[in-house]
């Protein structure tokens, strides 16, 4: 079985119908989204598997702490596969944001994670872990400072996590780049952008559940980041290479 955080939407939602054609019941993990939630529950009952909606706010480390435990209750069988897909994506900037809002975005973006992988890991079964991370996190996104050092937080944990919670646990991550527009944004958003990477064209949410799923699938991979991104991750400067 497995939990999708933020699976009401966007990746998340194209992650939990990956899951469920591949025939593992779905816990569909939201935050406000409820109605959405419920879109995704419906499409991926379609496919032909179980799925349910679980509300919870990351943002309560103990509303995360939690999470697992009610998924397994919820669905009957404990968790065999989590993919922390739920984050935040606020503007904010290094010289501005306050403590609260980076304290806000580790919560939600990196310590969540932790936090569930931690309750997964408890079950004392085997399983694995996906995170989902952003390809700059290898250059800078000044745009949403906060957020974006909370991702890098989120890597280092995939990594430290793939060491800890071996041997019972794979721990792998896909960083996607230039996939889906901003809310509120179309198409034209992204094609703007093509020229910022080195095959000058956006993917789509198939080209990371592709990447997803060889992740899954590869039962002798695990620390690994696959980026998403057209090759925009090596055109970055801020941290070398």
């Amino acid at each position: 079985m497995a939990l999708v955080t933020g699976a009401a939407r966007r990746l998340g939602r194209a992650l939990a119908e990956a899951l469920a054609a591949e025939g593992l019941r779905v816990v569909v993990h939201y935050g406000t989204s409820a109605a959405e939630a419920e879109e995704t529950v419906r499409l991926v009952r379609d496919l032909g598997t179980d799925a349910w909606p679980l509300q919870a706010d990351l943002a309560d480390g103990s509303a995360a702490e939690a999470l697992v435990a009610r998924a397994a209750d919820r669905a009957g069988a404990p968790v065999d596969v989590l993919v922390n897909s739920a984050s935040i994506f606020a503007e904010s900037h290094l010289l501005e944001f306050s403590g609260q809002e980076l304290a806000a975005n580790v919560q939600v973006n990196a310590l969540a994670p932790l936090q569930l992988s931690r309750a997964l890991a408890a079950q004392g079964r085997s399983g694995q872990v996906l995170n989902l991370l952003d390809c700059r996190i290898l250059s800078y996104d000044a745009e949403h400072a906060a957020y974006h050092l909370s991702k890098r937080m989120l890597f280092s944990l995939t990594r430290m996590l793939a060491l800890e919670l071996a041997p019972r646990l794979r721990v792998n991550a896909v960083a996607p780049g230039l996939i889906l527009p901003p809310p509120g944004r179309d198409e034209a958003y992204l094609q703007a952008l093509a020229r910022t990477n080195p095959l000058q064209r956006h993917g789509g949410a198939g080209d990371v559940v592709r990447a997803a799923l060889f992740l899954m699938q590869s039962g002798f991979v695990t620390g690994q980041v696959i980026y998403v991104d057209g090759g925009h991750h090596m055109t970055g400067r801020t941290y070398g290479g």
